[in-house]
């Protein structure tokens, strides 16, 4: 029996080693390859059909069954979020805050308006129908069937209306004449007849993507007519965003189909006032030549302190920003509110809306390298110069108000208080303007700080003239003037003199006395 040879022993270990190795790294790579070949699959069908969406399928749970991952997203709108200057309670079962809370102000600027009564902080979009269904600004005031265009998902509500009115016409035609006669029904009529159609939902899938292909699209009529009157202006004829857009511009688009300054009152079809542009100043002198359909001059209402016919200011985001260097720099909303996130490899969409503070990693610093805190500090900073103007402006217009309405207690002449009233309206429209926007300042804070200097200017402004206007109307005539009875301090004066003329017998000087003879 021969002894074991150790150097045969230790190559077969040595080759069962490399074996072992290369059965290893071979296993490693396979998995690799085949988790490459997966994720390629899974980049390549970014979605698979499993229940059928058309136009009507305004349930996004249904859309949700073939994009989860978006739809569980959308769903946390539900979740109360807030940052230092905006947002929810901290319960899904407790209403946001009245805005008056903090701005005080608020109460005079509106009064005789339904925003007197109920004006609260946002929540998420998918309380926007619900909240507006339990506003007392509803519930308490008459309001028209066109607040549903952007609080509901109503494109089915036009459709339907359009096809009643006018069966033979175009789909377009057809929307077009079912959104007319919306904003001439009162809330509860369009609101019932949305229920009955099964639409009644707040915004949805549908109203941003196509069903056929999930494209971006804008589907709103105002929206629709309403950037096409801004391109005009500024030389582009004919403009139809879902054919000239492009997919950038659409990850603003969608977002300003509401979020935008319109009139939507009883008077008229619902509009944006975008044909001179998107400053304050042109869509003030928009409103200015604007007439409704009766030939009075347009207004929204009129104050019942000062008597002054004003604009209302609704939520001007998209007019902000457009203002601003993000906006300059080609950063459309999506890409702060609404990041690109990975999921696997699978780059998409975050639904989940809300404040860029809530997520600086995603929003802010693809594109700016500072540490998160920095990032927050700076925007607070700005924020918080933009509250302390924003205050000081509403204290302005109050003392404005008060000088007008005193005024207004004399002076019954409408005429003679017109330039008072104009320079109420300039002025709250401005302020209000930047209040009902969202982002205390920071979409454009150069350009809100400069709208309300020109605020607390005007209401000055108002303030100067209406104390001019009262004193005049509260100093006496010259008529009355003379016709002053002596008061005891002129008797008391009068027997002074008398006093120092007995004191020189006659009182005359001998040589006033000698000239006067």
């Amino acid at each position: 029996m021969t002894a074991d040879n150790p150097s045969s022993s230790k190559q077969i270990f040595v080759l069962a080693m490399v074996a072992l190795v290369v059965a290893i790294v071979t296993g490693a790579v396979t998995a690799l390859l085949v988790n490459i070949f997966e994720r390629q699959q899974e980049e390549r069908q970014r979605f698979q059909v499993i229940l059928p969406v058309d136009e009507d399928t305004i349930d996004p749970s249904v859309w949700g069954a073939n994009w989860p991952r978006q739809y569980e997203a959308y769903r946390r709108t539900a979740q109360p979020t807030r940052t230092k200057y905006g947002g929810a309670s901290l319960s899904e079962a407790m209403l946001p805050p009245q805005k008056a809370e903090q701005h005080p102000w608020l109460l005079r600027m509106f009064a005789g308006y339904a925003f007197e009564i109920d004006y609260r902080e946002r929540r998420g979009h998918a309380y926007m129908l619900e909240d507006q269904l339990s506003t007392r600004r509803v519930l308490e005031r008459e309001q028209s069937g066109a607040c549903l265009h952007c609080h509901s998902s109503v494109m089915p509500l036009y459709r339907d209306l359009g096809r009643e009115a006018a069966p033979e016409a175009s789909l377009a035609e057809q929307i077009q004449a079912g959104f007319e006669i919306s904003s001439t029904q009162s809330y509860w009529e369009s609101y019932e007849r949305l229920e009955e159609l099964g639409a009644a939902h707040p915004v949805s899938c549908v109203d941003c993507h196509d069903p056929q292909n999930m494209a971006l699209r804008v589907t709103r009529p105002g929206f629709i007519k309403g950037i096409r009157d801004l391109k005009a202006a500024e030389g582009t004829p004919d403009y139809d965003p879902n054919r000239d857009a492009t997919r950038q511009e659409m990850r603003s688009y969608v977002c300003a189909q509401c979020h935008v300054e319109y009139y939507c009152g009883p008077r008229e079809t619902l509009f944006f006032p975008w044909g001179k542009g998107l400053r304050v100043e042109q869509i003030e002198a928009y409103f200015d030549e604007h007439r409704f359909p009766d030939g009075e001059p347009f207004h929204d209402w009129i104050h019942t302190e000062t008597g002054a016919p004003l604009y209302k200011a609704q939520h001007p985001e998209f007019e902000i920003w457009s203002q601003g260097i993000h906006a300059r720099s080609g950063v459309a909303c999506a890409d702060c509110h609404l990041p690109y996130k990975r999921e696997g490899a699978m780059k998409i969409t975050e639904h989940w809306v809300r404040s860029p503070l809530l997520m600086v990693n995603r929003a802010c610093q693809t594109c700016h390298p500072y540490p998160e805190q920095e990032i927050l500090t700076r925007v607070e900073t700005i924020q918080d110069r933009h509250f302390e103007l924003m205050d000081r402006t509403g204290k302005a217009l109050v003392d404005m108000i008060d000088a007008i309405a005193a005024v207004r207690e004399i002076v019954a002449e409408p005429d003679d208080l017109r330039p008072l009233h104009d320079l109420h309206r300039q002025s709250q429209w401005r302020l209000d303007f930047v209040a009902a926007e969202n982002s205390m300042g920071f979409h454009a804070p150069h350009e809100t700080a400069r709208i309300l200097g020109e605020s607390i200017d005007l209401s000055r402004q108002g303030h100067v003239l209406a104390l001019e206007m009262l004193g005049q109307a509260l100093a006496p005539s010259p008529e009355e003037v003379a016709e002053e009875p002596a008061t005891d301090e002129d008797d008391s004066d009068a027997s002074e003199g008398n006093d120092d003329e007995s004191a020189n017998g006659t009182g005359d000087d001998p040589s006033e006395r000698e000239a006067d003879a």
